[in-house]
């Protein structure tokens, strides 16, 4: 086996991987992501101040797709393009791709704060600026996960992808946070607070940041990109819609549409896989999966934002629907506290998130995400328990602790599926990873909504019917009131409105009743103690879906083997040469016959120190001193390179 030579007495780094370049690539990205994440939530807790700017009800029939597009475009425009531009950061350069996102998406947050259209066309206007500002999210999230990842040596990502992770995860919340104050001032400001942090980010990218990782020119697959991007729409379309009630159903399930849009986005994402092994330059390189701890992190980071979606929904609901009101605040004051109560959640992943990702780098992923899932799914076994008129306390404890699960799962996670993949695949890898992650937040939108919403229509109109006559409300009124769609009332909760007044008013039954009776039936604690035991059964499965789904992502958490790390294929065969030779001298068989074998009989123990860090003389990004292009290794077990830790 040939020698590597010793390194230089002062430790150096390799270009574009200096110490102090890696923390402005840090710190740059942490600010993209924050943004962009933020923007992602900031409209759950601003909807209602937002229609009531553009003059719109939300909740009138004809008005429901507004709602909606409003509501779930931006994380569906990110969930269809982070892999089709990641994959262009790879052939164009991912630092480029990224300067040019922050500046998208300053330009659209500028357009959205300057709305001065009303009703449906304020609400159109809305949408599209949404989605274009969702088109530079998009570019932000597919190349800064590479950028980190290329201006960081191995053995310090997991630290790195923890700080960022406090921006992709605690982002979400804070957004809930800042949504609730600056709504009420002025529902523009929910989207102008962005802008003086994306005019300075888009300067301070262009003029710092710097592309150093591995380009290989090709051609743009744009049939692959054009039948994900099909595919990918009319799946989470459908899934959207599925929201609305059809025919005489409390959900939208039945509907041709919906089932149109499912079924075909699902054949056409089939289509794309099929096309994508026929392609000399593909989209995405599907062979990527047979890297087991590629494969296995997407799977865990996917059922992880399944369940992390679905509880954000699910707790907004529950303290602006029920808790809230029962506790003294008005239905229009809940979005604002519902902010304030969720703080926990974020203050969880702060503490736990850095720290887990530099544990990471020394003891591998594998100990602390799985760990980290199984706090997250014994919480929703616990918030199970919790009553629905809870002692806050609890709530805060349990929350607490859900985040505390995410922050130690997240960004080791994110550390080992980059790690395993070959510098000139990340920014597709780990477009991929992201759009498995959003797409989960709006299948567990359906999901959720879905699941309560069957539980309601279950128990919710005998409920109702039978406390509306007793509150005096005429029996036709009250039969009418309560067999609508329960998922108006969620959406009303959801948006802060008084569903009672918004399911009453179009009967004109209020018109009707003495002051007194129409104030108890619109006060604060009528609905709520009306709803809360059908909400508790719907609450109860939801809770039970999530923690089976934390199940799976556990097992695959597990499977994800030891630590692995893509190394180029020179040093494989290299190490083969000298296994082959050892075996020689020693009258054996030679270990293995070919350099990923070599690697992985024998550990590449002298390809690395210990811990996972470098060997001397090792570049410690990984990359062959000669200058070669590193390759995919070969799908072995893990399909990378077996490293110390867990």
């Amino acid at each position: 086996m040939s020698v590597v030579g010793n390194p230089p007495a002062a430790p150096t780094a390799p270009p574009g991987r200096s110490v102090h370049y890696k923390w402005i690539a840090l710190s740059n990205t942490t600010l993209g992501i924050l943004m962009v994440t933020i923007n992602q939530s900031i409209l759950l807790i601003s909807l209602p101040a937002l229609f009531r700017g553009i003059k719109l009800n939300p909740l009138v029939p004809s008005n429901t797709s507004y709602f909606l597009w409003v509501f779930m475009g931006f994380v569906l425009v990110t969930a269809v393009l982070v892999v089709s531009l990641g994959r262009v950061g790879d052939i164009y350069g991912r630092v480029k791709m990224y300067n040019l996102g922050f500046a998208i998406f300053t330009i659209f947050s500028i357009a959205l704060s300057a709305t001065f259209f009303t009703g449906p066309a304020g609400a159109l206007w809305i949408i599209i600026m949404r989605i274009f500002q969702g088109v530079g999210g998009a570019f932000l999230f597919a190349n800064s996960t590479a950028i980190l990842t290329d201006a960081f040596p191995e053995d310090e990502r997991g630290k790195a992808m923890g700080i960022n992770g406090i921006a992709a995860v605690s982002g979400s919340f804070l957004g809930l946070l800042l949504g609730g104050v600056l709504a009420p001032i002025e529902w523009r400001l929910v989207f102008l607070v962005s802008v003086p942090f994306g005019l300075f980010g888009t300067v301070w990218a262009y003029l710092k940041l710097r592309d150093n990782g591995i380009r290989i020119p090709a051609k743009i697959d744009w049939l692959g990109n054009a039948l994900f991007a099909i595919g990918l729409v009319a799946l989470l379309t459908g899934i959207v819609y599925s929201l609305l009630p059809y025919g005489g159903h409390p959900t939208g399930w039945t509907s041709p549409f919906v089932l149109t849009a499912v079924i075909g986005g699902i054949a056409i994402l089939a289509l794309f896989a099929w096309v994508e092994t026929r392609v000399p330059q593909p989209m995405f390189r599907l062979g990527l999966f047979r890297i087991r701890a590629f494969t296995a992190g997407n799977i865990a980071g996917m059922l992880g934002a399944l369940g992390r979606g679905g509880l954000q929904f699910m707790l907004i609901i529950w303290l602006q629907g029920i808790w809230l009101p029962q506790h003294g605040y008005s239905f229009s004051q809940t979005p604002l506290w519902a902010g304030i109560a969720m703080v926990p959640l974020t203050i969880g992943f702060l503490i736990v998130g850095p720290l887990a990702g530099a544990l990471s780098d020394r003891y591998g992923a594998r100990l602390f995400a799985t760990t980290g899932l199984i706090v997250s799914g014994a919480s929703f076994l616990l918030l199970e328990l919790l009553p629905i008129n809870f002692s806050y306390i609890w709530f805060a404890v349990l929350i607490f602790l859900f985040a505390v699960g995410m922050g130690l799962f997240f960004s080791p996670n994110q550390a080992s599926v980059m790690n395993s993949l070959p510098p000139e695949q990340r920014g597709a890898g780990a477009g991929m990873l992201n759009t498995f992650q959003n797409s989960a937040t709006v299948l567990s939108m359906g999901l959720f909504f879905t699941i309560v919403t069957l539980g309601l229509a279950a128990h919710l109109p005998k409920h109702l019917y039978s406390g509306l006559v007793a509150a005096g409300v005429p029996s036709a009124a009250a039969h009418t009131v309560a067999n609508e769609p329960p998922i108006g009332s969620l959406f009303s909760a959801f948006l802060g409105y008084n569903p009672i007044q918004q399911l009453l008013g179009p009967t004109g039954a209020l018109q009707h009743l003495s002051p007194a009776q129409a104030a108890y039936i619109t006060g604060r604690s009528f609905f709520p103690k009306l709803i809360e035991q059908p909400f508790a059964d719907g609450l109860h499965l939801a809770f039970t879906f999530a923690a089976i789904a934390t199940a799976i992502a556990i097992i695959a958490s597990a499977v994800r083997g030891k630590r692995y790390m893509h190394i180029p294929e020179p040093l494989a065969e290299e190490l083969a040469e000298g296994a082959a030779e050892a075996g020689g001298l020693m009258g054996l068989e030679p270990l293995a016959t070919d350099g990923q074998d070599a690697v992985d009989t024998i550990g590449l123990r002298a390809g690395t120190g210990d811990r996972g860090r470098p060997a001397k003389g090792q570049p410690a990004n990984g990359q062959p001193a000669n200058g070669t292009t590193p390759t995919v290794t070969s799908p072995g077990e893990g399909s990378g390179v077996p490293r110390g830790g867990a």
